[in-house]
């Protein structure tokens, strides 16, 4: 037994995702939030701040800038300026503010879908225009870009392409030539590229490896916002602590200017939290991509086994993308919840007929989760 086996009982606490079933008994594999403690040098961390009592306002540890580009220029050998650096309360306030400050009133935002929801309503809540892309499966169906398809779907009024890299919900990871075709097109019709990139330390896949899209020429990184966190990773999204790489100064300053009078700064446990997992969460990482890649066979073994289902292999992230729709019901999310298991409907992705599933849980608890799935159908 694992320290990832333990069951943790997060019922009397504000749970977002467990507070939605409370009272009933249903468990919850929705929202992108693992049921795992987070690493010990990050609960130490915490406790360290907590002892010392003053709690004001702060600024970004010089400290944490450092680690950031150290660690981001380790990995990917990608460079750039400590300046380059925005913190944001959260990746989603990044695409927000993103959409908000690119373009203008009634420019075209692309993305590629299904995709995680906020990447459908940020444009529309900018005063912008959604376009949509769809992915494609491919023959082991795996989820592709259709090349052809993005380059058709450009217009003139394309200001701006939200790119989701690891794809959430398919968990694919896009390869170097997938990156520098989206690379290429955004080019030739000079559009900023966001992208999000908060799962990229959660490759499942051990052939696999993560690409920055900004990392593939300076030309591309002058024209990308990336966005990242240690949240998903380390198991501290509650803690609201993301940041934004912006090597071109134009778009840095457009991009802050949206920020004045609206965003909050980055609380001070959440710098704390960042700085211990990015410096010492290393080990734990490498013990929950383990456990993960064990869950991710057990939910692949499982649903693939269950008449009516399908799941495409997921090379990283927690979250596993379910084909439901030879069930023909008019909400496969609505007759799982009934059985027992509260799960994220396709629909709110861009996917009508899917379901995402969160194996990031105790095994015991996907286990049950899984066989009321199963019996049920």
């Amino acid at each position: 037994m694992t320290e990832f086996d333990i069951p943790i009982d997060r019922s009397a606490t504000a749970s977002l995702k467990w507070e939605l079933y409370r009272d009933r008994d249903i468990i919850p594999l929705w929202v992108a939030d693992m049921d795992f403690k987070a690493p010990p040098a990050v609960i130490d961390a915490l406790h360290a701040r907590v002892a010392h009592g003053v709690f004001g306002y702060t600024v970004p540890p010089g400290d944490l800038v450092e680690l950031v580009v150290a660690r981001l220029q380790d990995k990917y050998a990608w460079e750039f300026q400590p300046s380059s650096i925005i913190w944001l309360p959260g990746l989603v306030s990044g695409l927000n503010l993103t959409c908000r400050s690119m373009g203008k009133t009634g420019d075209e935002v692309m993305t590629l879908t299904p995709i995680y929801p906020p990447f459908l309503t940020a444009p529309g809540l900018s005063g912008r225009t959604l376009s949509r892309v769809p992915l494609v499966q491919g023959e082991k169906d795996e989820w592709c870009l259709d090349i052809d398809r993005l380059e058709h779907a450009f217009t003139d009024r394309t200001s701006l392409f939200l790119l989701c890299n690891p794809h959430n919900p398919t968990g694919r990871i896009f390869n170097r030539r997938e990156l520098t075709d989206i690379a290429a097109v955004c080019e030739q019709h000079d559009v900023v590229i966001c992208s999000d990139e908060i799962h990229c330390d959660l490759l499942l896949d051990k052939d696999k490896k993560h690409i920055p899209i900004a990392s593939l020429s300076p030309e591309i990184a002058d024209r990308t916002i990336t966005l990242m966190a240690p949240s998903k990773t380390f198991n501290i999204p509650g803690l609201g602590c993301s940041f934004a790489v912006i090597p071109n100064p134009e778009l840095r300053s457009r991009f802050r200017r949206s920020m004045y009078g609206i965003t909050p700064d980055v609380n001070l446990f959440g710098y704390e939290a960042a700085m211990a997992a990015y410096r010492d969460g290393h080990a734990w990482l490498e013990a929950l991509i383990d456990y993960l890649v064990g869950n991710r066979a057990l939910v692949e073994k499982v649903i693939r086994e269950t008449a009516g289902l399908k799941v495409n292999h997921v090379e990283a992230t927690y979250l596993a993308w379910i084909d439901a729709r030879s069930l023909a019901m008019d909400s496969p999310a609505a007759f799982f919840e009934n059985v027992g298991v509260g799960l994220s409907n396709g629909k709110d992705f861009g996917g009508p007929g899917f379901l995402r599933l969160n194996f990031g849980c105790p095994r015991p608890t996907l286990e049950k989760a899984l066989k009321r799935m199963t019996t049920a159908l």
